[in-house]
């Protein structure tokens, strides 16, 4: 009966505010335009603020943004002002607006950035997220100084996401990416995770619950928004700016394979770190280990 009533994923929700507040982030939320409003984590506003190099995290669907960054938050915090974003229909961020693909995504942080008053940062997006990072880079070459895709298939092509459905054993993928049981979430982590431990169904149900089931229709119009992954040969441009490819090795949701494709068609200025036994979430399975890449690249190379 205790653990009906418990709910896991609220509490470390309540951990994961505190946790941000201690890196010297805070909750805000700017309207970036007449239909949209964004919520982020950033620097605590201040009349005189001491600038550090700013950084943006853009999150991938499912958990919004810092769900997914969390463990890179207090080691990124002390060497940049970070800036980690809802992207619109996740979390507290919203719109009015019919648009869905994800260069809206992109032009709504590029937007959002200006609000705050940064003309120049770096970004650094994962699966869905990396999608973003990248039309914000192509949109603003003159305002992004470097780029980092993680486990992001930009350069997909139809057949492979009919081939994702085959390996999830799912028709539409919405029953992959959107779950509304503990199964389909089980499934989702069996192919997004190398590490895997057993939830039981009730922590699952609440993650649904908490994190899955909100704005699910709008969610539904996101994933078919998508322009990127529609054509074949896929329709990717080099990008003027250093860019880091990160990928687990075991990824099962994008093949090892396309990142190394990706590499080739995102130009001279593209590198790609493969990270061992690790699958399509290296920052959460190997946070140590991935947050030393980003630090060599960002702040090093």
């Amino acid at each position: 009966m205790v653990l009906s009533c418990l709910s896991f994923v609220s509490l470390y929700g309540s951990f994961l505010h505190r946790s941000l507040a201690a890196s010297g982030l805070s909750s805000q939320s700017i309207q970036v335009d007449n239909h949209t409003t964004i919520h982020f984590w950033g620097p605590k506003p201040s009349p005189s603020p001491q600038r550090k190099s700013s950084l943006v995290l853009i999150h991938g669907f499912g958990p919004h943004g810092v769900w997914q960054w969390r463990q890179q938050v207090s080691f990124l915090a002390p060497h940049f002002d970070l800036y980690i974003p809802d992207l619109v229909f996740f979390g507290e961020s919203t719109t009015r607006s019919s648009e869905r693909s994800e260069i809206f995504q992109g032009q709504a942080i590029g937007k959002l950035m200006e609000k705050v008053g940064v003309s120049r940062y770096s970004v650094v997006g994962t699966s869905y997220g990396g999608f973003v990072a990248y039309r914000v880079a192509e949109m603003w070459p003159e305002r992004i100084e470097k780029v980092v895709i993680a486990s992001s298939g930009l350069n997909m092509r139809p057949k492979d996401n009919q081939e994702l459905l085959k390996r999830a054993n799912v028709a539409k993928i919405e029953e992959l990416m959107l779950p509304e049981t503990a199964g389909q979430l089980r499934t989702l982590l069996r192919l997004a995770a190398s590490n895997r431990v057993y939830m039981p169904d009730f922590f699952l149900t609440d993650f649904v619950d908490k994190l899955y089931c909100e704005n699910r229709k709008e969610k539904m119009e996101l994933l078919k928004g998508l322009v990127l992954g529609q054509h074949d040969p896929p329709n990717i441009s080099p990008l003027p700016q250093e860019v880091l490819i990160i990928w687990g090795e075991q990824d099962n949701i994008f093949f090892l394979d396309m990142a190394k494709e990706l590499k080739e068609m995102l130009g001279k200025n593209a590198s790609l770190e493969v990270m061992k036994k690790a699958s399509h979430v290296p920052q959460l399975e190997h946070a140590k280990s991935f947050n030393k890449i980003l630090y060599k690249f960002l702040c090093v190379s």
